[in-house]
């Protein structure tokens, strides 16, 4: 080993993790791309050059044009408008579903494998039972489960809250047992014998040394678990399970182009397309993360 390399400062994982990450050029490019689609998302009513209301009776289900870039649809609203707004709420309930998710999952997870045995064995019978239902299959009986729920009497916002609970509930599972295995890996640590024998309470070690040490594989996992919540939102919109008018998303406007696909096609690609591009930025960001996390490529920048 040279003098130089005795010399320069070790680093600790998230230093070494981020400057793989940071090498990763399609990783970093998505990055940008995700980045770009929320702030779009969150600025939404100031980018989009007409508001979602605005309707046109003499421009109906126009093409492109210098005046609509992405044409209008059957009641004369701007297309890109639409799909801008759209691009908020695809986003506000993919990421919101996701870490509610990662909170549900991660507690259940951890619990189950920090106490192990009895607890342990019932608490991963149910998950399997969970995991056994096709993922669509659980999304729509939960869904249709809350539906039949008085709760809220406005449809419009029980039909929102109602694929924010099915997106919720059906995504902790894959989490739950990945948390579980990597609770199983950190109780062998020293760092947590250490504090077992300082007298630290299980809770304690749980909470302060043992998730926080687990979030890397954890927050990989997030990030491939929003684009299948856009997609599974998208597909139940599609259906007519899912967001329904006033509400916008990219699932509605796909819904809303399909029947009108043949004679203006315009309608249903601007959605897909920009469906697609999200998709493909959240896979390739999380394939960056994982590599970049991976501790055989430990050292290697």
């Amino acid at each position: 080993m040279t003098t130089a390399a005795l010399s320069q400062p070790s680093k600790s994982l998230w230093q070494d993790s981020l400057a793989r990450l940071k090498k990763n050029k399609s990783a970093m490019y998505s990055l940008y791309f995700i980045v770009f689609v929320c702030i779009v998302a969150l600025f939404a009513k100031y980018i989009a050059p007409y508001s979602y209301e605005t309707q046109n009776m003499d421009a109906i289900l126009e093409g492109p044009s210098a005046k609509y870039w992405l044409g209008t649809d059957s009641l004369g609203r701007d297309q890109l408008s639409r799909l801008i707004f759209g691009a908020r709420m695809s986003m506000a309930v993919a990421v919101f579903t996701a870490i509610l998710s990662l909170v549900i999952g991660s507690i259940y997870g951890a619990v189950s494998g920090w106490f192990g045995g009895v607890t342990d064995r019932v608490m991963m019978r149910v998950v399997d039972i969970l995991y056994s239902i096709p993922t669509l299959v659980l999304l729509i009986l939960m869904k249709v489960i809350f539906d039949s729920l008085d709760i809220f009497e406005n449809p419009e916002l029980k039909a929102l809250t109602s694929i924010l609970v099915a997106l919720s509930l059906a995504g902790w599972v894959t989490l739950a047992r990945v948390v579980r295995g990597q609770v199983l890996q950190a109780k062998q640590m020293l760092y947590v014998e250490a504090a077992r024998s300082l007298g630290a309470k299980p809770i304690w070690i749980l909470a302060r040394h043992v998730i926080p040490n687990i979030m890397g594989p954890v927050i990989i996992l997030l990030t491939l678990q929003v684009p299948s919540n856009i997609l599974f939102e998208s597909f139940l919109s599609f259906l007519g399970l899912g967001l329904q008018p006033p509400f916008s998303s990219w699932g509605v406007l796909a819904n809303e182009g399909w029947s009108l696909m043949k004679s203006y096609p315009h309608l249903i690609i601007s959605p897909s397309v920009a469906m697609a591009l999200t998709l493909f930025a959240f896979s390739y960001f999380g394939d960056g993360l994982r590599d970049a996390f991976d501790p055989k490529m430990r050292g290697r920048v």
